[in-house]
């Protein structure tokens, strides 16, 4: 019998995350050629959520309660749910009911095709316009720094196979970024489509400055794009500020009378002074986050592990 983890990452779920392993265990009430392990990791929530999942484990030899020392973002969140499981098939989902837990199956069933990683795809999905901008804008960015297929949807709802945990959880860097590991694992990715549900309560905990940060975890470490982005940057502003160069010269000879340009002089001072100061602080950011791991900062702490014998 083959066993399936799921891992969630929780915070401010003290009212769904019951809800969903309900549903996770009904699901795999209908798949009775699998066992299951639920991995539920609790980021530092500020609200009783990690009482609701100690509550859970200490009830259920199926959960594992995770309590982490302090709030270090849903990535690393996940990779210290990989950490704590065994399953041959691994799948991840969020902790407010948005992912339905009772269409596991589906994506099981296609990763037994011979995918080795297997996403959910929503037709119609329930977040905020916001939240649907931020994950436009994700996917259009690990096409050109990460190479994702442009037919490939990436969402939190996802399953893969054991030995793409394993190469993940190799990754044991202060800046973990979940899709940036799977795409330079493997390739052999598919999608299957699935409901998505409205939030039962609350709002995400992303917003701009999360997003932001969160896409700077993926490109600066899993891709030296921005930094050939910048090159050509500096290169074509050095072009341009040649080519320029040669039309004041044509310009001072051709007519002596035209005076000298303080208002285009001071224009191409500022823009070749913004593309250094941005190619100096893209430099800065792969040198700081090289300090941060050089140093050991860590991926994540755990304070407490809970899971019922027997």
């Amino acid at each position: 019998m083959k066993l399936v983890s799921f891992v969630i990452p929780c915070y401010r779920s003290a009212h769904t995350i019951t809800g969903v392993t309900e549903e996770l265990r009904g699901a795999m009430a209908g798949l009775p050629e699998y066992d299951y392990e639920i991995v539920l990791v609790n980021d530092c929530s500020p609200d009783n959520t990690w009482d609701v999942i100690r509550g859970l484990a200490e009830n259920d030899k199926h959960i594992v309660a995770v309590d982490l020392a302090k709030n270090f973002g849903q990535h690393a969140a996940i990779m210290a749910g990989l950490r704590h499981t065994a399953g041959e098939i691994v799948v991840c989902l969020d902790d407010d009911g948005q992912t339905p837990g009772d269409e596991a199956g589906k994506l099981i069933r296609k990763l037994e095709e011979g995918y080795d990683v297997v996403y959910a795809e929503y037709a119609h999905k329930q977040h905020s316009a916001f939240r649907n901008f931020g994950t436009v804008v994700n996917n259009r960015m690990t096409e050109i720094m990460l190479g994702k297929p442009r037919e490939l949807t990436i969402t939190s709802y996802f399953a893969m196979r054991r030995f793409i945990v394993d190469e993940m959880l190799v990754y044991r860097n202060c800046y973990p970024y979940v899709e940036g590991l799977i795409l330079r694992a493997t390739r052999r990715i598919g999608t299957v489509p699935v409901n998505h549900r409205a939030r039962e309560e609350g709002e995400s905990g992303y917003n701009l400055v999360k997003l932001f940060s969160l896409w700077m975890n993926g490109f600066t470490s899993f891709s030296v794009k921005p930094l050939r982005i910048a090159t050509w940057c500096g290169g074509i502003a050095a072009l341009l500020g040649f080519v320029y160069f040669i039309v004041i010269l044509i310009k001072h000879f051709a007519d002596s009378t035209i005076p000298e340009g303080w208002a285009s002089t001071m224009a191409l001072m500022l823009l070749l002074g913004g593309i250094i100061l941005l190619v100096l602080g893209m430099i800065g950011e792969y040198i700081g986050r090289i300090y941060m791991c050089i140093n050991a900062s860590p991926q994540y702490v755990e304070r407490q592990v809970i899971r019922k014998k027997g």
